[in-house]
């Protein structure tokens, strides 16, 4: 069975779509979750390798909201009327 989701997950070409829509601290909670479980071992190569992906596409909706977050600011420090 292990062996038909993995063959299941492989055809997915999106197989963390849920991450897309999550917040930043929903997807900041999820990584931590993940990194724990790596840390504590226990899982075979198939799910440290499935974890590890997650992992990486967490951090990068991480980074999605961090990215914009900056941008709102510089542009609300930019349009401010003091502004040089």
């Amino acid at each position: 069975m292990a062996a038909r989701k993995t063959a299941e997950t492989a055809a997915d070409p999106h197989p963390h779509a849920d991450v897309r829509e999550m917040g930043y601290e929903q997807a900041r909670d999820a990584l931590v979750d993940v990194v724990r479980r790596l840390e504590n071992g226990g899982v075979s190569l198939e799910e440290s390798l499935a974890l590890w992906e997650r992992g990486e596409a967490l951090a990068a909706r991480c980074e999605q909201w961090l990215d914009g977050a900056r941008a709102r600011l510089e542009a609300a420090v930019a349009a401010r009327p003091d502004a040089d």
